[in-house]
């Protein structure tokens, strides 16, 4: 009865692989060796989608970008340096605090000349402060996505 205990409990451990020995070995892959990592577990991490923007939504965004703005009574609400917003947050859309209010409005980029139709959702800060771009919207304006890109907001009329 004793011997059949430890017979169990080397068993058990061996699946659990604290008796090593006894554990199958798993295979780690080719850069987790050469990086020296010990574990035989790893985590990768998740893929992010391409766009979360929906067809019709960049349809408009390109069309409204493609007419003529001209600058409104109101004109720019002023320059920014926008960052990556929470790249899970569908849409097309600029969390700004230029805006006192949501609206709708136009972002600009000088450096690709381009412009695209998006929502001004209102960001607590000092006007001064940055701004935060969708990922749809970062990719419409042609900006790279670890860059900080200097763009302009107009509100739309």
């Amino acid at each position: 009865m004793k011997n059949l205990m430890i017979s169990s409990l080397v068993l058990g451990l061996g699946a659990c692989g604290i008796v090593p020995s006894l554990a199958p070995e798993r295979e780690v892959s080719g850069e987790a060796r050469s990086e020296g990592v010990t574990t035989d577990i790893l985590v990768r991490p998740r893929v992010r989608p391409e766009d979360l923007s929906t067809a019709a939504e960049r349809q408009a965004a390109a069309q409204t970008a493609a007419e003529p703005s001209p600058v409104n009574a109101n004109g720019s609400l002023g320059t920014t340096v926008a960052s990556l917003g929470n790249p899970a947050e569908p849409g097309l859309w600029v969390k700004t605090p230029l805006v006192g209010a949501e609206q709708r409005g136009r972002v600009q980029y000088a450096e690709t000349g381009k412009s695209v139709s998006v929502r001004l959702i209102p960001l607590e800060g000092p006007r001064t402060a940055g701004s935060r771009l969708s990922l749809s919207a970062m990719q419409e304006l042609g900006a790279s996505l670890s860059d900080l890109p200097t763009v302009e907001i107009f509100p739309e009329t």
